[in-house]
């Protein structure tokens, strides 16, 4: 609502699923924002009126253009039914389509949450609607259809599109033509700073909300998996005990730096990341998703146990020692995360034993965090 706001939109059409918080949240958030949002057939119950504003009419240029909100009235509303009501389309856009008209409106647009099929016959049956914005899980058609007088947009979903209608009036401002084109909004588009900003505020906020319950979801399953199983990982500072070379190689690599990477990029909640950047996780004894500054702080980074295996079976590793390979590197060095990789040119980066001058990695090989950069 923030972003709607700071594009500049007039009108903005109500769904069901802006009703999930219920109708006084969202009565707030309009409060706050001063959001001009409509829908003529919501109704509440209890003092039996529309639940929002049903329409506006504003002056654009020397035209009145009235802005008219539908949504489906075979939506389930959730917590909301108890106190709201959806009124059937046809009958209350018959109603107020008029009304429209009669307030001065030269040109009738609506927003409809109808679906593709739903919003034609609407428009079918009711006349005195010049141009239908069409959504509710709608695809995208890049020319839009006239359907008897009505211009129809279908800009998809995802705001990955923009559909730009053009109305053309005549003598008393009559419409005399209309046409709708949709276009994709490509990278050449470019960002707006003040809406990049709001969505990063959300990610960290988000980032941040789902990192308490990771945890609280992280403590149960370690508690049911301890009780499971004896075998558990345990953390490079262990392996460290013997093993102190190695350790001292290991934390001269890249790999001893994997979480640092992801709290740099504010994705240390995200669990498509996570994986690669710890040791055992999700698994007995390894990272559960409790955060770095918690007793999981030795579960992070790409330790030993990554390459190695499980530490409590150290054991079977001498009878039966376990071969690092290309394949081991190959689960987290996908071509998706890690399109410059190649095992010859980055096992010496991380070899413990190896003797002599190591090779100059690929400048675009890595890790990639979100937006392509490399990072690991």
């Amino acid at each position: 609502m923030d972003g709607f706001k700071l594009l500049g939109y007039d009108a903005v059409g109500l769904a069901d699923r802006d009703l999930r918080f219920g109708l006084a949240y969202l009565r707030s958030q309009i409060k706050r924002t001063q959001l001009p949002m409509v829908c003529a057939n919501l109704y509440d119950k209890r003092t039996k009126t529309t639940a929002l504003t049903p329409y506006v009419i504003k002056n654009i240029g020397n035209v009145k253009v009235g802005v008219l909100g539908l949504m489906s009235d075979k939506v389930d509303l959730g917590p909301a039914r108890d106190s709201l009501a959806v009124q059937e389309p046809q009958m209350v856009a018959k109603r107020l389509i008029p009304e429209m008209r009669k307030k001065g409106a030269q040109v009738v647009v609506l927003l409809s949450q109808l679906g593709k099929v739903e919003s034609e016959d609407l428009v079918t049956a009711v006349d005195g609607i010049d141009a239908v914005i069409v959504g509710r899980n709608v695809p995208m058609i890049q020319k839009g259809r006239l359907i008897k007088n009505t211009v129809a947009c279908y800009g998809g979903e995802q705001g990955q599109y923009v559909g730009r209608t053009v109305i053309t009036l005549g003598a008393g401002n009559k419409v005399v033509s209309s046409d709708n084109e949709t276009f994709m909004l490509g990278p050449e588009v470019g960002e707006k700073p003040e809406i990049a900003a709001l969505v990063k505020d959300f990610e960290d906020k988000f980032n941040e909300k789902m990192r308490k319950v990771q945890m609280e979801a992280a403590a149960k399953q370690a508690a049911k998996q301890a009780a499971e199983t004896p075998d558990r990982f345990v953390g490079t500072e262990v392996c460290q005990r013997c093993h102190t070379a190695e350790f001292a190689q290991w934390e001269t690599t890249k790999h001893s730096k994997a979480w640092e990477t992801l709290v740099e990029a504010k994705k240390d909640a995200n669990t498509d990341c996570i994986p690669c950047h710890v040791v055992g996780y999700k698994k007995p004894g390894g990272y559960q998703g409790q955060g770095a500054g918690t007793v999981e702080a030795k579960m992070v980074d790409v330790g030993c146990e990554n390459c190695h295996g499980m530490g409590t079976q150290h054991e079977a590793f001498a009878s039966n020692p376990k071969k690092v390979g290309e394949a081991t590197c190959l689960v987290c060095h996908t071509p998706d995360n890690s399109d410059g990789f190649n095992y010859a040119t980055y096992l010496p980066h991380v070899i413990h034993d190896f003797k002599g001058t190591l090779p100059e990695l690929p400048k675009h090989g890595g890790m990639k965090k979100a937006g392509g950069d490399d990072h690991h």
